[in-house]
């Protein structure tokens, strides 16, 4: 593969990101120079509160390599990167937050497995800056997803990696709009390779990620990749049936040896209680594949972009 000849596309999604964009850039710039490949980066800014539009306006107005779009709102990290996917015209795409948790200097290593034949490359995250209850909670969902989900999911990788054209048209095409990328480039299947690296902390500002954020984001990947939480309604009912069949065969051995054996009131409160509780587990078992068909079926627009500056897609 002659990489003088092929254009790789740097995707960076932004939010409440303005003070780590020009950092972001002269990495990004700097190591595709090094690389001697044609490039173009591209900036989402996703509905940003600060002044990342005019910070954008700077480095595209000198730099014509550099593409902005700025969407109306905040849509999700994911449609923000599906944003930059369709406006993308290179042979490779390169997925990043613009955080700098994802580190240009890493995408080098990518295009080497790229041209070594390999479709997706992905950052394997072995280790990260974070607290010790981050750091094993993420490594417990990655393994948990990986054995629910019906496809196989690398552990430990996140939306940082290079996919080559033909991945990223199969993810273009994708109707829906509950996006969850890295099981979507999973699930597209061809040669894919992790490459391990460090994820640092944010370089400013503090993270927008939340408990609450977090659990939503692991039940997002769940629900779109795997039916056992439907399954386990079954399986409650059969449990559920069984203690029901032991209880009978309990209070009707007990009736006939022991008369004065307790009975009552406390009895059918335990008994409700129980059975309520699972039949409220398996409702909202039910609703959160309800609440994605629901999404899917209004047909609105992954996302709405307000411009786009340095459109490389518009005809010449």
């Amino acid at each position: 593969m002659d990489l003088k000849e092929k254009t790789i596309s740097a995707v960076v999604a932004c939010y409440r990101d303005a003070q780590a964009i020009p950092v972001m850039y002269e990495r990004l710039t700097k190591m595709f120079q090094g690389v001697g490949c044609k490039y173009e980066i591209i900036f989402v800014n996703d509905g940003s509160p600060d002044d990342s539009e005019a910070v954008l306006k700077k480095i595209t107005d000198v730099d014509k390599n550099v593409t902005s779009i700025t969407h109306t709102r905040n849509f999700s990290s994911q449609n923000a990167f599906t944003s930059g996917m369709t406006q993308a015209v290179g042979d490779a795409v390169v997925l990043m937050d613009g955080d700098l948790q994802d580190p240009p200097e890493l995408i080098p290593k990518f295009v080497e497995k790229w041209a070594a034949g390999y479709d997706v490359v992905y950052g394997e995250r072995v280790e990260r800056e974070a607290t010790k209850f981050l750091q094993v909670s993420y490594k417990l969902f990655y393994r948990l997803f990986r054995k629910l989900s019906y496809i196989k999911v690398p552990v430990d990788a996140g939306d940082f990696s290079l996919m080559d054209r033909r991945v990223v048209d199969v993810l273009n095409d994708m109707p829906e709009r509950d996006r969850f990328i890295r099981g979507l480039r999973a699930w597209v299947g061809l040669k894919q390779v992790g490459v391990p690296y460090k994820r640092p902390e944010r370089l400013f500002g503090t993270t927008t990620n939340n408990m609450v954020g977090n659990i939503r984001w692991a039940k997002k990947g769940i629900f779109s990749f795997s039916y056992l939480p439907l399954e386990l309604i079954s399986y409650l009912a059969a449990i559920v049936v069984g203690l029901a069949a032991l209880g009978m065969v309990f209070y009707g051995v007990t009736y006939f040896l022991d008369p004065g054996a307790p009975k009552g009131t406390t009895t059918i409160i335990l008994l409700v209680l129980f059975l309520g509780g699972i039949q409220l587990l398996c409702l909202s078992i039910i609703g959160e594949y309800l609440a994605i068909i629901f999404q899917e079926v209004k047909h609105r627009p992954k996302y709405v972009i307000k411009e786009i500056v340095n459109d490389h897609r518009a005809p010449k």
